[in-house]
């Protein structure tokens, strides 16, 4: 079941206090955003926010889940979705802790196409021939 826009609005506003907070829409799902860093993800509509030492300092023993198949543990925030408060200074230490993005690469400048060398030698052929 994918999220609803609604749930992906209450917990971006849970948020605001932590920064610069912004969501992407990613293979039917959401990435958020603190500022430049992918904090947490909203799959199912529920709120899953990248492991980090000063996020479990914050939360004591959180309760962990995988947003997806195959991915790795995240933090699954429940109860504490409904207090802004916390849920900003988890995010703020999460995006505190996390390493900043790579740089994307520069895409390759496209070349002109250059005609078969082929079509090059028959032509040629074909002229050395009339002669």
């Amino acid at each position: 079941m994918a999220s609803d826009q609604e749930f992906l609005t209450y917990v971006v506003g849970q948020m605001r206090h932590a920064g610069p907070i912004t969501s992407r829409k990613m293979f039917g799902e959401y990435a958020i955003y603190c500022g430049e860093k992918v904090v947490a993800l909203v799959c199912d509509n529920q709120l899953f926010v990248k492991p980090t030492n000063g996020g479990r300092a914050l939360l004591g023993t959180p309760r962990e889940g995988r947003p997806f198949p195959g991915a790795r543990p995240f933090f699954l925030i429940d109860d504490d979705l409904d207090d802004a408060e916390t849920l900003a200074a988890l995010i703020s230490a999460t995006a505190r802790e996390l390493p900043p993005p790579k740089p994307k690469p520069k895409p390759k400048p496209k070349s002109k196409a250059k005609p078969p060398t082929a079509n090059r030698k028959s032509k040629a052929k074909t002229a050395s021939r009339r002669t």
